[in-house]
């Protein structure tokens, strides 16, 4: 059943990729400069545009003008779900990058079908990585089968965003609230019943982990082989929402577009609080100050505990590469990865700094003292946890999801109706 799920996913994938032939690729000089005849060539698959997509480009052309003896080419691919699909399908097709990225859930979806190499023995073998310079908070999701398929790259925790500006006229305290309960308090002095909000939120499943994990709960039995958030946690996490949706004091949306609405209520004045990856700071900080107010960031508020997921990607190495091409992927994988890189890349968007010596690199360090927005994150870090890796998790996500916009419509809906009947679909899925 699992062989046959994975053929009808890369079958999904290949219609996907035919359909998305036609669009326009973001195409940059530091994949499309020719490069010479004797260079081993790698193309570089990523997601998100904007500053995270500018990143990973200029990385990739620091790695070109760094050695002669590869030429890497970095291709835009969309969303996290759109790099998925099109890589499924271009692995079905025998012509997937060398090298791409995972998210970090779907890590395990990707090893277990024999799609991306197993990464030890490159490690055991090059004496140049040190493994324990990465940040533990971080390593969870790198493991498949204790082995590891991915390094850390773009990786983040959601934090709490607070216009500081907005708060103070409203006579809140910019220290920000800490529990679930400041948080309500927060928000209804937010609201104004002029069309602004304490909070906008998409119905995200990265949220509703965070808060089910506060609440106590976990999304997954330990062995990945049922879902777990049919629960009295995963109960008091929904209805976190739910009653400051039906009060008023919080915007739910559903939907592709859900998390860019959501920040731009954010931007807009329409709301006072947003929840978002910590990979969207150094954008939000160029909006806040073109809009002329405070931006502050916070932890997310705690439950019963102060747990928050991780996310982000990790680089992977495509299976089926001869030797040549493996040692040249596994070098370029590396570069991205090392601390000079990693922190450049975070400052630059806001992304977490992996590597322990780049978080306390002069340059981060002196990052953190003119922008303090920036270490929240990584203190934050204290509290991380690894998102669930089940083989068809990406499926449980979709279940639940519409299984909570169809709660959210339906205020008459029980919760637990609501995530019993979401787990007995995802279980099905599963098994």
């Amino acid at each position: 059943m699992k062989k046959l799920g994975l053929f009808l996913v890369m079958a999904i994938a290949l219609m996907v990729l035919a359909a998305c032939g036609s669009e326009e690729s973001k195409d940059t000089s530091s994949g499309s400069a020719e490069a010479a005849s004797d260079k081993i060539e790698l193309t570089y698959w990523y997601a998100w545009g904007d500053k995270i997509g500018e990143n990973n480009e200029n990385l990739v052309k620091q790695f070109n003008e760094s050695q002669d003896k590869i030429h890497v080419t970095a291709e835009f691919q969309g969303t996290y779900d759109e790099l998925h699909a099109k890589t499924q399908a271009a692995f079905a097709a025998g012509n997937a990058p060398e090298v791409t990225q995972n998210e970090i859930a779907s890590m395990g979806v990707f090893a277990k079908s024999g799609m991306t190499q197993d990464l030890t023995s490159f490690i055991e073998n090059d004496k140049e990585i040190n493994m324990d310079d990465f940040n533990p908070g971080l390593m969870g999701n790198s493991y498949v089968d204790d082995k590891v398929y991915g390094l850390p790259y773009l990786r983040s925790t959601p934090i709490l965003y607070m216009n500081a500006t907005m708060a103070e006229e409203v006579g809140l305290d910019p220290a920000g609230p800490k529990t679930w309960e400041e948080f309500e308090e927060y928000a209804k002095a937010f609201t104004n019943g002029e069309g602004r909000v304490g909070m906008s939120l998409p119905i995200d499943i990265w949220f509703y982990e965070a808060h089910v994990a506060q609440a106590g709960g976990t999304m997954m039995n330990e062995d990945n082989t049922e879902v777990a958030f049919n629960s009295p946690e995963g109960a008091a996490a929904f209805d976190f929402w739910r009653n400051m949706s039906n009060e008023g004091t919080m915007k739910l949306s559903s939907g592709t577009e859900a998390g860019d609405k959501a920040k731009q209520d954010f931007v807009n004045g329409h709301s006072g609080m947003l929840f978002s990856s910590t990979a969207d700071l150094s954008y939000l900080l160029q909006l806040a100050e073109e809009k002329g107010f405070d931006l502050q960031t916070y932890f997310m508020p705690k439950g019963k505990e102060a747990k928050v997921p991780t996310g982000g990607a990790n680089l992977v190495m495509t299976s089926g590469l001869d030797e040549e091409k493996q040692q040249a992927a596994w070098e370029f994988i590396k570069f991205m990865t090392a601390t000079e890189q990693t922190a450049y890349a975070s400052e630059y968007t806001g992304y977490l700094p992996s590597r322990l010596s780049a978080a306390e690199s002069e340059k981060m360090q002196a990052l953190y003292k003119e922008k303090p927005q920036f270490k929240v994150a990584v203190d934050q870090l204290e509290n991380g946890i690894a998102r669930p890796m089940a083989e068809n998790y990406p499926e449980v996500v979709k279940i639940l999801i519409d299984e909570m916009t169809r709660g959210i419509l339906d205020e008459s809906i029980p919760t637990e109706e609501v995530l019993d009947t979401a787990a007995e679909k995802a279980n099905a899925v599963l098994k």
